[in-house]
């Protein structure tokens, strides 16, 4: 049997003990249905004491564990997004991991028409064709004709981030 893709699950959620229990469980799990070994920072990495230098440790797993993924999927709500799923998509894209995002917020962000959140963040995705990677609800998540259940299932490779 073939191993699943693990999945870094980037998000702000974790902050909230009501988020935790209510959105972030929902991607969990979703994205599990749909296949995923899912890395969610708040469960592995968030377990560090808060002895004197616990933040750093925290970041630099959070680093590791971005780097060591098959791929990513970030949540990216809020005007802006959290500065923290960005900086991980902005590794994510360097690292040229596979990229999904998720947003459910209706707001949009952005100086583009094309784009509801600023062009940066779309760098992952391919130029056509991105709205394949890009998410708006928790049922979608299971959508065969997205791109992340493709991913999964190995039928065919998203393009690699950063271009």
């Amino acid at each position: 049997m073939k191993p699943r893709k693990t999945l870094y699950l980037a998000n702000p959620y974790g902050f909230s003990r009501q988020q935790s229990e209510g959105p972030l469980s929902l991607l969990v799990v979703a994205l599990e249905g749909a296949g995923a070994e899912v890395w969610e920072p708040f469960a592995r990495n968030n377990q560090v004491d808060r002895t004197p230098g616990w933040a750093y440790r925290i970041g630099q797993a959070d680093l590791r564990d971005v780097k060591a993924a098959d791929g990513f999927f970030g949540v990216v709500n809020g005007c802006p997004p959290d500065e923290g799923v960005m900086v991980e998509l902005g590794l994510a894209v360097a690292w040229r991991k596979p990229v999904f995002l998720f947003r459910d917020d209706f707001r949009r962000c952005t100086d583009s028409e094309e784009y509801p959140l600023n062009l940066m963040l779309f760098t992952g995705l391919p130029e056509t064709g991105w709205e394949d990677y890009w998410y708006t609800s928790v049922d979608e998540i299971a959508d065969p004709n997205k791109a992340l259940v493709r991913w999964l299932q190995g039928v065919d490779e998203p393009p690699s981030g950063g271009g």
